[in-house]
């Protein structure tokens, strides 16, 4: 690995730290047993899947398993270690030699594998290619310092290019000895199905309100309402500092009072929440609106088809997820709009559609449904 970057990092998100400089993983108990269990037992796999949601600490997952499998001496496997029946998490020293190596990507036995930075374009390639799978033919053809494991850290893995994809199962299905292989997925569906056949899959959960908490506090982040922010994030906290930053709850109680109104909407409030999203300092509105939209209609389907009320996120939602969905089959309907207005961004964004115009259509659009979705 080089020295430390400056340049833009692919698998960091904007306003937070990378994942290698978390000082722990918070959560993910039962992956973290069943990583260090196989490594105690002598039954470490070549190459682990970690899939689940965006934001919830897969990557962070990754680079302290990472640190966890070169801090242990191969003949020696996890008995340094605090292992299952109650792990409290990778027993790693957050000021050993091989934290501040991995912190400042000096260390030899690792390679991170992520989408490169284009010197045309200045801009982040959008996808992982094949020339990045193929500098581990490199990596893995040095000695090991130590003779001992080599770890690869691909984040995320679903963002590969089918050619590095083909180049990479090549790789998983003849590994080089004493090769572990960290694979991140957010969505692991469009993988190549002989890609997870060869790896051992960990999925990780969303985080519950104090692991919420605890992780927002690790980042410096204040939060007053933990299980209100876990339910608008889906347990993500990557997706939860999104929210906070752009006033994610006051934007969703913004639209629960508009959705209220339905079959009709109050217009000058649908313009007003659209004039929100113009201008510069409009752009972290814009995707915060429409990923909130989508948030609201998927509430909305989920009632509808369980008959479940979730833990609201602010007063009186409750309220109106069962007026708008009473059945499975306004459940259905609001599941079908959702699609068609994914669509609708999807295709607004293609064309650089005004972001005002494009979240007043959409308003519009669930207007106009609403009779019939509540028919």
């Amino acid at each position: 690995m080089s020295e430390v970057e400056t340049l833009p990092e692919a698998d960091c998100q904007d306003g937070l730290p990378h994942p290698r400089h978390a000082p722990r993983l918070i959560g993910h108990e039962a992956a973290v047993a069943a990583f260090c269990t196989a490594l105690a037992s002598d039954r470490m796999h070549h190459a682990w899947l970690i899939t689940g949601p965006k934001g919830i600490g897969k990557a962070t997952f990754a680079w302290k398993a990472a640190e966890h499998l070169l801090s242990t001496p191969n003949d020696q496997g996890a008995a340094l270690f605090d292992v299952p029946p109650a792990p409290a998490g990778f027993s790693n020293d957050p000021e050993g030699p091989v934290a501040r190596r991995l912190r400042a990507l000096s260390e030899p036995r690792v390679m991170v594998l992520r989408r490169g930075w284009n010197e045309k374009s200045k801009k982040l390639s959008a996808e992982i290619t094949v020339d990045e799978v193929r500098r581990l033919n490199q990596f893995f053809g040095l000695s090991a310092v130590d003779g001992g494991r080599r770890v690869v850290i691909v984040d995320a893995v679903d963002e590969m290019n089918r050619n590095a994809a083909n180049a990479l199962l090549k790789l998983l299905e003849e590994p080089p000895a004493d090769a572990v292989l960290l694979l991140v997925a957010h969505q692991p569906a469009k993988l190549l199905p002989t890609i997870r056949s060869r790896c051992r899959s960990l999925r990780l959960n969303p985080l519950d309100p104090q692991e919420m908490a605890e992780a927002l506090h690790s980042i410096e982040i204040a939060v007053d309402d933990p299980a209100a922010l876990v339910e608008l994030a889906n347990g993500s906290v990557g997706v939860a500092a999104q929210m906070i930053e752009g006033g994610g709850l006051a934007l969703y109680a913004g639209l629960l009072a508009l959705f209220d109104g339905l079959p009709r909407l109050d217009r000058a409030k649908a313009i007003t929440l659209s004039e929100q999203v113009t201008g510069k300092a409009g752009e972290v509105q814009f995707d915060l609106t429409l990923a909130l939209l989508d948030r609201l209609l998927a509430r909305l389907a989920r009632v509808g088809v369980t008959g479940v009320l979730p833990p609201e996120i602010v007063a009186g939602e409750g309220a109106v997820l069962s007026r708008l969905a009473p059945h499975a089959a306004e459940g259905r309907a609001w599941a079908d709009l959702a699609d068609r207005l994914s669509a609708k961004a999807r295709q607004g964004r293609a064309v650089n559609l005004d972001p005002a115009a494009l979240i007043l259509d959409m308003v519009i659009s669930i207007e106009k449904a609403a009779p019939r979705v509540m028919a």
